[in-house]
């Protein structure tokens, strides 16, 4: 069920349009960079520690998986008519005309989350009925069944979603890369906010915890605009 789940979400929110730039490099340095910095977050709890353990950090990275398209919802389309906007007068019809995917994606992640709280909701309401043993023991059972599956189909479908930016590669090669550089900021804000203050630590591992993630991932995302520029002839402004 669960490979059902990511397979499913993989269909929807990782569909390569034909603005898509495959580079093997970037890919490489993206995973990379993401090893390094998951090993330099773990080291730095693991000498510091963190308000609530390892569980806490836990409960951190699936908010974070979570937020992120949420990220993406509210402030993308912020990124995207200002992208639009920037590009030449010829290519902004031809750009808009391109939106429908990514819509698509966002009614889906949208529908997801609108779907899971139905579930559980509907479900609270029926066992609070008391309708006998049987009725509420079948209602547990249909939910834990649907919950296998919708819950890694939730975590599946935010991982994807954030990491190719709920399709926006069919408007433009570089959007991907744009919307990372401005939802790697704002997770770091908002980590901060949620956490009440910087890390724990002396003031220099305080500072690479914080801004470690986002200065490293907006190097690797101009790096890889760069690489579409001068490799694969992408430009912003033809």
């Amino acid at each position: 069920m669960i490979r059902s789940a990511r397979r499913r979400a993989e269909a929807i929110f990782n569909q390569p349009g034909a603005g898509r730039v495959a580079d093997r490099l970037v890919t490489r340095v993206q995973l990379g960079r993401a090893i390094v910095g998951a090993a330099a977050s773990l080291l730095l709890i693991y000498t510091y520690g963190a308000d609530d353990g390892w569980s806490g950090v836990a409960n951190d990275g699936v908010v974070k998986l979570i937020l992120a398209p949420l990220l993406l919802i509210f402030t993308g389309p912020l990124v995207v008519l200002g992208f639009i906007r920037y590009a030449p007068a010829p290519q902004r019809r031809v750009l808009r005309s391109r939106l429908r995917e990514p819509l698509k994606a966002v009614g889906w992640y949208v529908g997801i989350l609108v779907g899971v709280g139905l579930v559980l909701a509907g479900s609270a309401v029926l066992l609070k009925q008391n309708y006998g043993t049987l009725v509420n023991g079948l209602v547990a059972l249909g939910l834990l069944i649907g919950l296998v599956w919708l819950l890694p189909f939730l975590m599946f479908a935010s991982a994807y979603a954030a990491r190719y930016a709920f399709n926006t590669s069919n408007v433009h090669a570089a959007l991907p890369a744009a919307l990372t550089v401005v939802l790697v900021w704002e997770l770091m804000l908002f980590s901060v906010a949620l956490e009440g203050g910087m890390p724990h630590g002396p003031p220099a591992a305080q500072w690479c915890a914080v801004l470690g993630g986002p200065v490293s991932v907006t190097a690797v995302a101009l790096w890889e605009l760069h690489r579409m520029r001068t490799r694969h002839g992408v430009r912003i402004r033809q």
